[in-house]
């Protein structure tokens, strides 16, 4: 695991969900070169070479993707898009308010995947 990576990622869920561990089972683990972050078992975020991704519905997809600086996840320069995600930009994660909503979005929709 790239402890930069790990780094990064433990200090903006801190920063924006500091409570976030007591309430619910976050695992770190590797995922194709990069760091992804678990809530009760279901990814939500991960940071690597692309930058932070979040993984969010469908609606705030289609809203971010309109966003010319946001783009889909890919894993590998000739990998494919992963669907569900979205790399987040610098002036987003930057915007308190607003990276905080994605990140409650992203770990709301994670946790619908449970069974």
């Amino acid at each position: 695991m790239r402890p930069s990576y790990l780094d990064t990622l433990e200090d903006l869920l801190k920063r924006v969900r500091p409570r976030l561990a007591a309430s619910h089972r976050l695992e770190f683990k590797n995922c194709f070169g990069a760091v992804a972050d678990y809530v009760n078992g279901n990814i939500f975020v991960s940071r690597g070479k692309f930058g932070l991704a979040l993984r969010l519905p469908p609606q705030t997809l289609t809203e971010l993707f309109a966003e010319a600086d946001v783009s889909p996840v890919k894993y590998f320069k000739k990998g494919h898009a992963k669907k569900e995600y979205a790399v987040i930009p610098k002036r987003i994660i930057d915007d308190h308010s607003r990276f905080k909503k994605l990140v409650d979005k992203s770990i709301k929709f994670a946790l619908s995947m449970s069974p």
